[in-house]
């Protein structure tokens, strides 16, 4: 009875989650420029959510309140201004290798897709307004029940989009499909879901013109909307974004910072928003075709290609300046999934790294202890009260709601089920390429 009645409080709490505003606040001049983030409208009285720009770069972001009747733009560029003003960077921040980007490679952009032809519609419009000098796109219809995704592609995109259907379920599997089309030089991944930055595709491949030895770079993904309580619960604790400090990971030079390196692949970026130097990730077999959505792995996909492609001894970008708009899940219902898979996907993808790489082995081992005190840590910290910020500036910390303590009790209950889910779904993929034989 205790616990159902501790059920119910976290649901009551999660419904009074109010709506929050999404906005970008330029800061360039005597006057900053307020605008409503993708597909929001004109900022008004109320909480809102600041992406803050500096000559046009993404350098934090603020969690502020307007006034019924102030000026907005006037009311955040205030507090921006405090909270980001110009500061000497830090040693640690000082330009490392891939710090001066060239021009940009060729580079194909993969978006795997399935039944979701409006949301395509308005990633697919995004992508084709960035300032990229020369890229393509492959649209990669992933397990299709209906023609609506190459009917879009076909009858709006025409030449301008390459359309290549995957039979076979998976998130990796049509990853894979996609990065078997490509001519880039450079292979980007997002999703359907996004809302791409007009530079975003620039900022994520130039690094490769300048360090040779790059083999993969992630960008910043930022909410696209906080309309519903589930967004803004998400993004309240972080979401998907990893900063805005641009940070190089060389195995060679491990981060002394990062105990677990390479394993802990979360901390790199995500799959919505991620690149690789072609040749590099052919050569190592792509992605695991049994792990990502639509499998019983339920994810870890893009974990899998980070910790290969850097296995392999390539080095991993992350680029703030790269940034892609997503639209969060909206529901409670689609958190609880979210939480589950998260987990699952964490331990399916080291499963898959193992069975891949068992070389890798005796270095798993080396850090497991660690590994399963971070295991612990990553769910019990969301389950502490927020503190509704306290971070350096630019940390993303606004944290303002407790993290139910349900959805932990998912991530746990994911992981353990993780390398069995895995398992189910290699068979599953044998099954499922022999009938498409």
């Amino acid at each position: 009875m205790a616990r159902s009645a501790r059920a119910r409080e976290e649901i009551r709490r999660f419904l009074d989650i109010g709506a929050v505003q999404v906005a970008e606040l330029d800061l360039d001049g005597p006057e900053a420029v307020l605008r409503p983030g993708p597909g929001s409208q004109p900022v008004t009285s109320g909480e809102v959510f600041v992406l803050v720009r500096q000559g046009g770069r993404p350098v934090g972001t603020l969690l502020g309140r307007v006034p019924e009747g102030a000026d907005a733009p006037a009311v955040l560029a205030e507090r921006a201004r405090v909270e980001f003003a110009p500061a000497p960077a830090p040693a640690e921040c000082a330009p490392a290798v891939g710090d001066e980007p060239g021009e940009p490679p060729y580079t194909s952009v993969v978006v795997a897709t399935r039944e979701r032809a409006g949301q395509l519609a308005r990633a697919l419009d995004s992508l084709l307004a960035q300032d990229h000098p020369r890229f393509e796109i492959v649209v990669v219809d992933n397990a299709p029940v209906t023609g609506e995704t190459r009917e879009l592609v076909e009858r709006k995109y025409a030449e301008r989009v390459r359309y290549v259907c995957e039979p076979v379920p998976g998130l990796a599997v049509a990853h894979n499909a996609g990065l078997a089309a490509v001519r880039g030089e450079v292979v980007a991944f997002t999703d359907d879901d996004v809302v791409a930055d007009p530079r975003w595709l620039t900022e994520l491949t130039a690094p490769f013109a300048a360090d040779a030895g790059l083999g993969c770079a992630t960008g910043l993904i930022l909410p696209a909307r906080l309309t519903t309580p589930a967004q803004v619960l998400l993004e309240s604790h972080g979401g998907f974004a990893k900063g805005f400090t641009p940070r190089t990971y060389d195995p060679a030079d491990p981060p002394v910072d990062e105990p677990l390196f390479p394993f802990t692949a979360g901390r790199f970026g995500s799959g919505a928003n991620m690149a690789f130097r072609t040749a590099v990730l052919r050569s190592v077999g792509g992605f695991d075709p049994a792990t990502g959505a639509g499998t019983a792995a339920r994810g870890g996909d893009d974990l899998y290609g980070f910790v290969r492609v850097l296995a392999q001894g390539h080095r991993l970008r992350y680029t703030p300046s790269a940034l892609v708009w997503h639209h969060h899940r909206e529901t409670w219902r689609d958190l609880e999934t979210q939480a589950y898979g998260y987990g699952a996907g964490l331990t399916a993808y080291l499963t898959a790294v193992l069975v891949n790489r068992p070389a890798l082995l005796p270095a798993f081992l080396a850090r497991l202890p660690r590994g399963l005190a971070h295991a612990r840590a990553l769910t019990a910290v969301r389950e502490t009260e927020g503190t509704g910020g306290g971070g350096a500036p630019g940390d993303h910390d606004t944290r303002t709601h407790p993290w139910p303590r349900r959805l932990s009790r998912l991530q746990r209950r994911g992981m353990v089920y993780g390398p069995v889910g895995y398992l189910k779904a290699r068979r599953a993929l044998r099954t499922a390429v022999q009938g498409a034989r």
